[in-house]
């Protein structure tokens, strides 16, 4: 049935549409995994950052999924946008003190079905390698903070000293 007017049918689904809170709009999924997207951030609330890894398993539920809310880091088999995960059964979930996490990304090179690096920064300056396949943390990077981008700004090379 066609409505008045338009000529479209009343039961299309939008892909796209403002509220007064803002405008929302359906992304694919290369532009929601897109790393220089702009990221969500609630009022005062820390941003929340996505990365997506594929690792091929013979299940086909082969993409991973790793966030951080706060000081939390999820760790999921991803199935898309249409199949929701179970939230209550993380591969791996990990609680930082002190410090929370800012970003992350997967090495895409070596990652596979039995173990996957991923590389974890933190707000006080610290870089962790894991694997949340493996739960396991293999190395942890500028433990005392002294590398930072002030550093790096202050300096006249551009290199820290």
């Amino acid at each position: 049935m066609a409505a008045e007017g338009g000529g479209k049918e009343m039961n299309e689904i939008k892909s796209q549409f403002s509220t007064r809170e803002g405008a929302y709009k359906l992304l694919t999924h290369s532009e929601y995994s897109r790393p220089n997207r702009v990221p969500f951030n609630s009022q005062g609330s820390n941003p929340v950052r996505v990365s997506f890894v594929n690792v091929n398993d013979q299940s086909g539920n082969g993409e991973r999924i790793c966030f951080n809310v706060g000081r939390e880091l999820y760790f999921y088999i991803y199935k898309g946008v249409r199949k929701a995960a179970d939230l209550s059964k993380p591969i791996d979930k990990r609680i930082y003190k002190g410090t929370q996490p800012t970003c992350h990304d997967f090495n895409h090179l070596t990652a596979t079905a039995e173990s996957v690096s991923l590389l974890v920064g933190f707000s006080a300056g610290q870089v962790q390698l894991i694997d949340p396949i493996k739960k396991e943390t293999s190395k942890l990077f500028n433990e005392e903070g002294l590398l930072s981008s002030q550093n790096q700004a202050n300096s006249p090379s551009g290199t820290v000293v």
